[in-house]
Protein backbone atom coordinates (compact mmCIF):
# COMPACT_ATOMS: atom_id res chain seq x y z
CA UNK A 1 0.00 0.00 0.00
CA UNK A 2 2.86 2.40 0.86
CA UNK A 3 4.59 1.69 -2.47
CA UNK A 4 1.33 2.36 -4.32
CA UNK A 5 0.83 5.66 -2.50
CA UNK A 6 4.42 6.70 -3.23
CA UNK A 7 4.02 5.88 -6.92
CA UNK A 8 0.71 7.76 -7.06
CA UNK A 9 2.28 10.77 -5.38
CA UNK A 10 5.17 10.81 -7.85
CA UNK A 11 2.77 10.62 -10.80
CA UNK A 12 0.67 13.43 -9.33
CA UNK A 13 3.70 15.66 -8.86
CA UNK A 14 4.92 14.97 -12.41
CA UNK A 15 1.46 15.74 -13.81
CA UNK A 16 1.24 18.93 -11.74
CA UNK A 17 4.63 20.03 -13.07
CA UNK A 18 3.62 19.40 -16.66
CA UNK A 19 0.36 21.29 -16.17
CA UNK A 20 2.23 24.18 -14.55
CA UNK A 21 4.62 24.43 -17.54
CA UNK A 22 1.77 24.27 -20.03
CA UNK A 23 -0.35 26.79 -18.10
CA UNK A 24 2.57 29.21 -17.77
CA UNK A 25 3.37 28.93 -21.45
CA UNK A 26 -0.29 29.41 -22.37
CA UNK A 27 -0.18 32.77 -20.62
CA UNK A 28 1.97 33.97 -23.53
CA UNK A 29 0.46 34.34 -27.01
CA UNK A 30 3.51 35.67 -28.87
CA UNK A 31 6.50 33.67 -30.11
CA UNK A 32 9.80 34.63 -28.50
CA UNK A 33 13.02 34.19 -30.49
CA UNK A 34 16.60 34.79 -29.28
CA UNK A 35 20.11 34.04 -30.53
CA UNK A 36 22.52 34.90 -33.32
CA UNK A 37 23.04 38.49 -34.48
CA UNK A 38 23.82 37.09 -37.94
CA UNK A 39 20.50 35.24 -38.25
CA UNK A 40 18.65 38.13 -36.56
CA UNK A 41 17.86 40.13 -39.75
CA UNK A 42 16.55 37.02 -41.53
CA UNK A 43 14.45 35.94 -38.56
CA UNK A 44 13.13 39.48 -38.13
CA UNK A 45 12.10 39.66 -41.79
CA UNK A 46 10.20 36.37 -41.51
CA UNK A 47 8.60 37.49 -38.24
CA UNK A 48 7.34 40.71 -39.84
CA UNK A 49 5.85 38.95 -42.88
CA UNK A 50 4.37 36.29 -40.59
CA UNK A 51 2.73 38.93 -38.40
CA UNK A 52 1.33 40.78 -41.43
CA UNK A 53 -0.06 37.76 -43.26
CA UNK A 54 -1.46 35.60 -40.45
CA UNK A 55 -3.76 36.05 -37.46
CA UNK A 56 -0.83 35.47 -35.08
CA UNK A 57 1.05 38.25 -33.33
CA UNK A 58 4.41 39.26 -34.78
CA UNK A 59 7.12 37.21 -33.00
CA UNK A 60 9.56 39.09 -30.76
CA UNK A 61 13.14 38.59 -32.02
CA UNK A 62 16.16 39.46 -29.84
CA UNK A 63 19.85 39.42 -30.73
CA UNK A 64 21.65 37.74 -27.82
CA UNK A 65 24.45 35.91 -29.68
CA UNK A 66 24.39 32.22 -30.53
CA UNK A 67 25.88 31.10 -27.20
CA UNK A 68 23.63 33.35 -25.13
CA UNK A 69 20.60 32.19 -27.08
CA UNK A 70 21.43 28.52 -26.56
CA UNK A 71 21.80 29.07 -22.82
CA UNK A 72 18.35 30.65 -22.59
CA UNK A 73 16.76 28.11 -24.95
CA UNK A 74 18.13 25.07 -23.13
CA UNK A 75 17.31 26.32 -19.63
CA UNK A 76 13.88 24.66 -19.59
CA UNK A 77 10.28 24.98 -20.75
CA UNK A 78 7.68 27.59 -19.82
CA UNK A 79 6.64 31.15 -20.60
CA UNK A 80 9.88 32.60 -19.21
CA UNK A 81 11.99 30.69 -21.77
CA UNK A 82 12.28 31.31 -25.54
CA UNK A 83 10.52 29.14 -28.12
CA UNK A 84 13.18 29.41 -30.83
CA UNK A 85 16.88 30.25 -30.85
CA UNK A 86 18.87 31.36 -33.90
CA UNK A 87 22.45 30.22 -34.33
CA UNK A 88 25.28 30.98 -36.74
CA UNK A 89 26.83 27.60 -35.89
CA UNK A 90 25.46 24.17 -35.13
CA UNK A 91 24.44 23.45 -31.55
CA UNK A 92 27.38 22.13 -29.50
CA UNK A 93 27.21 18.67 -27.94
CA UNK A 94 27.33 20.10 -24.40
CA UNK A 95 24.46 22.48 -25.26
CA UNK A 96 22.42 19.64 -26.71
CA UNK A 97 23.00 17.58 -23.54
CA UNK A 98 21.94 20.56 -21.43
CA UNK A 99 18.71 20.84 -23.43
CA UNK A 100 17.94 17.15 -23.00
CA UNK A 101 18.75 17.24 -19.29
CA UNK A 102 16.27 20.10 -18.88
CA UNK A 103 13.51 18.28 -20.72
CA UNK A 104 13.92 20.09 -24.05
CA UNK A 105 13.62 18.40 -27.44
CA UNK A 106 15.34 20.63 -30.03
CA UNK A 107 14.21 20.54 -33.65
CA UNK A 108 17.09 21.66 -35.89
CA UNK A 109 16.43 23.78 -38.98
CA UNK A 110 19.37 24.58 -41.26
CA UNK A 111 18.37 27.70 -43.18
CA UNK A 112 21.26 28.57 -45.51
CA UNK A 113 24.84 29.77 -45.68
CA UNK A 114 26.70 32.93 -44.78
CA UNK A 115 30.24 34.17 -45.25
CA UNK A 116 32.31 35.78 -42.52
CA UNK A 117 33.75 39.05 -43.76
CA UNK A 118 36.72 41.15 -42.73
CA UNK A 119 35.28 44.50 -43.72
CA UNK A 120 36.38 48.11 -43.69
CA UNK A 121 34.85 51.46 -44.51
CA UNK A 122 34.74 52.40 -48.17
CA UNK A 123 37.78 54.56 -48.76
CA UNK A 124 39.53 52.93 -45.80
CA UNK A 125 42.13 50.17 -45.56
CA UNK A 126 42.05 47.66 -48.40
CA UNK A 127 43.21 44.10 -47.70
CA UNK A 128 43.92 41.06 -49.84
CA UNK A 129 44.59 38.29 -47.32
CA UNK A 130 45.40 34.61 -47.05
CA UNK A 131 44.17 32.47 -44.14
CA UNK A 132 47.77 32.22 -42.94
CA UNK A 133 48.08 36.02 -42.81
CA UNK A 134 44.79 36.26 -40.88
CA UNK A 135 46.13 33.81 -38.30
CA UNK A 136 49.47 35.61 -37.99
CA UNK A 137 47.66 38.92 -37.51
CA UNK A 138 45.09 37.85 -34.92
CA UNK A 139 46.34 34.76 -33.06
CA UNK A 140 47.32 35.18 -29.42
CA UNK A 141 50.55 33.24 -29.95
CA UNK A 142 52.47 32.50 -33.13
CA UNK A 143 55.69 30.57 -33.86
CA UNK A 144 58.89 32.65 -33.98
CA UNK A 145 62.24 30.88 -34.40
CA UNK A 146 60.65 27.53 -33.51
CA UNK A 147 58.93 28.75 -30.34
CA UNK A 148 55.41 29.97 -29.56
CA UNK A 149 55.53 33.59 -28.41
CA UNK A 150 53.03 36.39 -27.79
CA UNK A 151 52.04 37.80 -31.16
CA UNK A 152 54.65 40.48 -31.97
CA UNK A 153 52.97 41.80 -35.14
CA UNK A 154 51.86 45.40 -34.67
CA UNK A 155 51.06 46.29 -38.28
CA UNK A 156 49.70 44.39 -41.26
CA UNK A 157 53.11 44.91 -42.92
CA UNK A 158 54.71 43.08 -39.98
CA UNK A 159 52.60 40.07 -40.97
CA UNK A 160 53.62 40.37 -44.63
CA UNK A 161 55.49 43.21 -46.38
CA UNK A 162 52.91 43.10 -49.19
CA UNK A 163 50.22 44.32 -46.78
CA UNK A 164 49.64 47.96 -45.72
CA UNK A 165 51.96 49.46 -43.13
CA UNK A 166 48.96 50.19 -40.91
CA UNK A 167 48.36 49.27 -37.27
CA UNK A 168 46.30 46.09 -36.80
CA UNK A 169 42.94 47.16 -35.34
CA UNK A 170 40.17 44.58 -35.63
CA UNK A 171 36.68 44.92 -34.16
CA UNK A 172 35.20 41.49 -33.71
CA UNK A 173 32.50 39.48 -31.95
CA UNK A 174 32.77 38.26 -28.33
CA UNK A 175 33.19 34.60 -27.26
CA UNK A 176 29.39 34.17 -26.91
CA UNK A 177 28.98 34.79 -30.64
CA UNK A 178 28.58 32.03 -33.22
CA UNK A 179 30.46 34.28 -35.64
CA UNK A 180 33.44 34.23 -33.28
CA UNK A 181 33.29 30.42 -33.05
CA UNK A 182 33.06 30.04 -36.82
CA UNK A 183 35.80 32.60 -37.45
CA UNK A 184 38.14 30.75 -35.09
CA UNK A 185 37.38 27.41 -36.72
CA UNK A 186 37.38 28.48 -40.37
CA UNK A 187 39.80 31.39 -40.55
CA UNK A 188 42.22 31.07 -37.64
CA UNK A 189 42.45 27.27 -37.64
CA UNK A 190 42.57 27.21 -41.42
CA UNK A 191 45.46 29.67 -41.33
CA UNK A 192 47.27 27.85 -38.51
CA UNK A 193 47.36 24.72 -40.65
CA UNK A 194 49.43 26.67 -43.19
CA UNK A 195 52.13 27.34 -40.59
CA UNK A 196 54.67 24.49 -40.75
CA UNK A 197 55.30 24.17 -37.00
CA UNK A 198 51.59 24.18 -36.19
CA UNK A 199 50.75 21.75 -38.98
CA UNK A 200 53.19 19.33 -37.32
CA UNK A 201 51.61 20.02 -33.91
CA UNK A 202 48.19 19.20 -35.35
CA UNK A 203 49.44 15.76 -36.35
CA UNK A 204 51.02 15.04 -32.97
CA UNK A 205 48.56 16.71 -30.58
CA UNK A 206 45.24 17.93 -31.96
CA UNK A 207 44.08 19.29 -28.61
CA UNK A 208 47.20 21.43 -28.18
CA UNK A 209 46.90 22.58 -31.78
CA UNK A 210 43.27 23.60 -31.30
CA UNK A 211 44.14 25.61 -28.20
CA UNK A 212 46.75 27.61 -30.11
CA UNK A 213 44.72 27.89 -33.32
CA UNK A 214 41.57 29.27 -31.67
CA UNK A 215 43.14 31.71 -29.19
CA UNK A 216 42.63 35.35 -30.20
CA UNK A 217 45.12 38.00 -29.12
CA UNK A 218 44.22 40.12 -26.08
CA UNK A 219 46.73 42.97 -26.41
CA UNK A 220 44.35 45.49 -27.96
CA UNK A 221 44.81 44.56 -31.62
CA UNK A 222 41.50 42.66 -31.43
CA UNK A 223 38.65 44.49 -29.73
CA UNK A 224 35.43 42.74 -28.74
CA UNK A 225 32.70 44.90 -30.26
CA UNK A 226 29.64 43.15 -28.83
CA UNK A 227 26.66 41.68 -30.68
CA UNK A 228 25.49 44.93 -32.29
CA UNK A 229 26.86 44.92 -35.83
CA UNK A 230 25.48 48.42 -36.49
CA UNK A 231 27.90 49.71 -33.88
CA UNK A 232 30.79 48.21 -35.87
CA UNK A 233 29.73 50.19 -38.96
CA UNK A 234 29.86 53.44 -37.00
CA UNK A 235 33.29 52.61 -35.61
CA UNK A 236 34.67 51.62 -39.02
CA UNK A 237 33.44 54.86 -40.54
CA UNK A 238 35.07 56.79 -37.69
CA UNK A 239 38.37 54.91 -38.14
CA UNK A 240 39.22 54.10 -41.80
CA UNK A 241 42.21 51.97 -40.74
CA UNK A 242 40.08 49.61 -38.63
CA UNK A 243 38.70 46.26 -39.79
CA UNK A 244 35.48 44.62 -38.60
CA UNK A 245 34.41 40.98 -38.53
CA UNK A 246 30.75 40.22 -39.34
CA UNK A 247 28.48 38.16 -41.59
CA UNK A 248 28.19 38.67 -45.36
CA UNK A 249 24.53 39.58 -45.07
CA UNK A 250 25.54 42.61 -43.01
CA UNK A 251 28.08 43.64 -45.66
CA UNK A 252 25.41 43.17 -48.31
CA UNK A 253 22.96 45.42 -46.46
CA UNK A 254 25.64 48.10 -45.95
CA UNK A 255 27.39 47.92 -49.32
CA UNK A 256 27.17 51.71 -49.64
CA UNK A 257 29.35 52.11 -46.55
CA UNK A 258 31.52 48.98 -46.35
CA UNK A 259 33.71 46.71 -48.46
CA UNK A 260 35.02 43.24 -47.71
CA UNK A 261 38.61 42.03 -47.81
CA UNK A 262 39.57 39.47 -50.43
CA UNK A 263 40.52 36.12 -48.86
CA UNK A 264 42.55 33.51 -50.77
CA UNK A 265 41.91 35.46 -53.96
CA UNK A 266 38.13 35.46 -53.57
CA UNK A 267 35.93 38.42 -52.76
CA UNK A 268 33.07 37.87 -50.27
CA UNK A 269 30.23 37.84 -52.81
CA UNK A 270 26.92 35.97 -52.95
CA UNK A 271 28.19 33.95 -55.92
CA UNK A 272 31.56 33.03 -54.38
CA UNK A 273 30.00 31.92 -51.09
CA UNK A 274 27.27 29.91 -52.84
CA UNK A 275 29.90 28.22 -55.02
CA UNK A 276 32.08 27.39 -52.00
CA UNK A 277 34.99 29.46 -53.35
CA UNK A 278 35.11 31.97 -50.51
CA UNK A 279 36.90 30.07 -47.71
CA UNK A 280 35.34 31.66 -44.60
CA UNK A 281 31.73 30.52 -44.88
CA UNK A 282 29.39 28.62 -42.55
CA UNK A 283 25.88 27.22 -42.17
CA UNK A 284 23.10 29.08 -40.34
CA UNK A 285 20.43 27.45 -38.15
CA UNK A 286 17.49 27.95 -35.87
CA UNK A 287 16.24 25.53 -33.21
CA UNK A 288 12.62 25.00 -32.17
CA UNK A 289 11.56 23.93 -28.67
CA UNK A 290 9.18 21.06 -29.46
CA UNK A 291 7.66 21.22 -25.97
CA UNK A 292 6.20 24.66 -26.80
CA UNK A 293 4.58 23.61 -30.09
CA UNK A 294 0.82 23.55 -29.62
CA UNK A 295 1.20 25.53 -26.40
CA UNK A 296 2.55 28.85 -27.72
CA UNK A 297 0.36 29.83 -30.70
CA UNK A 298 1.89 29.94 -34.17
CA UNK A 299 5.22 28.11 -33.82
CA UNK A 300 4.44 25.44 -36.39
CA UNK A 301 3.08 28.07 -38.77
CA UNK A 302 6.19 30.24 -38.29
CA UNK A 303 8.42 27.28 -39.21
CA UNK A 304 6.29 26.73 -42.33
CA UNK A 305 6.70 30.39 -43.32
CA UNK A 306 10.49 30.30 -42.83
CA UNK A 307 10.89 27.11 -44.89
CA UNK A 308 8.61 28.22 -47.73
CA UNK A 309 10.27 28.58 -51.15
CA UNK A 310 9.08 32.18 -51.41
CA UNK A 311 11.00 32.86 -48.19
CA UNK A 312 14.29 30.97 -48.29
CA UNK A 313 14.43 29.77 -51.90
CA UNK A 314 16.67 31.02 -54.70
CA UNK A 315 14.18 33.78 -55.50
CA UNK A 316 12.87 34.19 -51.93
CA UNK A 317 12.78 37.44 -50.01
CA UNK A 318 15.60 36.31 -47.68
CA UNK A 319 18.00 36.03 -50.63
CA UNK A 320 17.40 39.75 -51.18
CA UNK A 321 18.64 40.28 -47.63
CA UNK A 322 21.86 38.34 -48.19
CA UNK A 323 20.97 34.77 -47.22
CA UNK A 324 22.81 32.22 -49.38
CA UNK A 325 20.14 29.53 -50.01
CA UNK A 326 20.70 25.81 -49.50
CA UNK A 327 20.72 23.65 -52.65
CA UNK A 328 17.16 22.80 -53.71
CA UNK A 329 17.28 19.11 -52.74
CA UNK A 330 18.67 19.98 -49.29
CA UNK A 331 16.00 22.66 -48.80
CA UNK A 332 13.31 20.07 -49.54
CA UNK A 333 14.77 17.61 -47.02
CA UNK A 334 15.21 20.25 -44.31
CA UNK A 335 11.70 21.63 -44.88
CA UNK A 336 10.17 18.16 -44.54
CA UNK A 337 12.09 17.48 -41.32
CA UNK A 338 11.31 20.92 -39.89
CA UNK A 339 7.61 20.89 -40.66
CA UNK A 340 7.20 17.37 -39.24
CA UNK A 341 9.09 18.62 -36.14
CA UNK A 342 11.53 15.73 -36.26
CA UNK A 343 13.74 15.78 -33.12
CA UNK A 344 17.41 16.24 -33.89
CA UNK A 345 20.20 13.87 -32.87
CA UNK A 346 23.92 14.54 -32.41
Amino acid sequence: MTALLTRTLKLSLALAGAIAVATAAQARDQIQIVGSSTVFPFSTAVAEIFGQNTSFKTPVVESTGSGGGMKLFCSGAGANTPDITNSSRRIKEKEFKSCVANGITPVEVKVGFDGIVLGSAKGGIELNLTPKQIFLALAKEIPVDGKLVANPNKTWADVDPSLPNVKIEVLGPPPTSGTRDAFAELALEGGAQKVEMLAALRKSDKKAFGKVAHAVREDGAYVEAGENDNLIVQKLQANPNAVGIFGFSFLDQNSDKLRGATVAGNEPTFENIAAGDYPISRSLFFYVKKEHVGVIPGIKEFVAEFTDEDTWGDEGYLADKGLIPLPEDEREAVAESANSLTPMSM
